[in-house]
């Protein structure tokens, strides 16, 4: 665990960005090098260079430039996820289309070739970019599966599902997008096709549903 005063330095400044184009500039030259060079080669006036800012701008905004990577990468995540985040908004009498669109969203995610380079950067060297890994995990798979978490346990008051543990059915669905072809693409191997992602996916739901519809029911309407 890092220290408070630590962990809150890295995390960038709150509010409405002054300048929204900016802010996006900022992010997408961001997103580039850190792509090209990982977090720890990537530098922070080359971004700026990139971005058309100064140096100050960027630590206006962020703070650090592990703060900097935590914002591309919850960018990311809402881009790529965005109706996760709104979960709650998620009708909890319909889960199995529920958990399609979720779990559509996060095997995008998953096959990124961009989150890809991020996980295979951080696993070289989480040893030494602690804060990185956790600001990677925090934006990335806690929120994801806290967002899902969230969604189960309107289904299970709504009555569609029964889940006595709803982060622990969270973290079991998504890891099941974890498996065979994420390794495949974390050591860039031929990746599955867009067929092979819809099986996984239709195989996962219905997996799912018979462990946790109540009284048989689907969910599907």
């Amino acid at each position: 665990m890092f220290k408070a005063q630590d962990d809150a330095a890295a995390k960038p400044r709150r509010g409405r960005p002054p300048d929204p184009e900016r802010y996006r500039r900022i992010l997408e030259a961001a997103c580039s090098h850190f792509h090209a060079h990982g977090l720890e080669r990537a530098s922070v006036s080359a971004i700026a260079a990139h971005a058309g800012v100064s140096k100050m701008t960027i630590y206006c905004h962020f703070r650090s430039k592990e703060g900097l990577f935590e914002a591309v990468v919850r960018d990311r995540t809402g881009r790529v996820v965005g109706g996760i985040s709104g979960a709650e908004a998620l009708d909890p009498k319909k889960p199995r289309k529920a958990l399609l669109a979720i779990g559509g969203q996060f095997l995008t995610l998953a096959r990124d070739e961009g989150e890809l380079d991020q996980f295979r950067s951080l696993y070289g060297t989480a040893g030494t970019q602690p804060r990185a890994c956790h600001a990677f995990y925090r934006q990335g798979a806690d929120r994801l599966i806290g967002d899902l978490a969230a969604y189960l346990r309107r289904a299970n008051a709504a009555g569609t599902l029964t889940v006595r543990h709803p982060r622990q059915a969270a973290d079991l669905f998504m890891a099941t997008f974890l498996g065979d072809g994420h390794i495949r693409g974390l050591l860039m191997l031929d990746p599955p096709n867009a067929q092979q992602n819809r099986a996984l996916l239709q195989e996962t739901v219905r997996v799912f549903m018979a462990a946790y519809a109540r009284g048989g029911r689907d969910g599907a309407g």
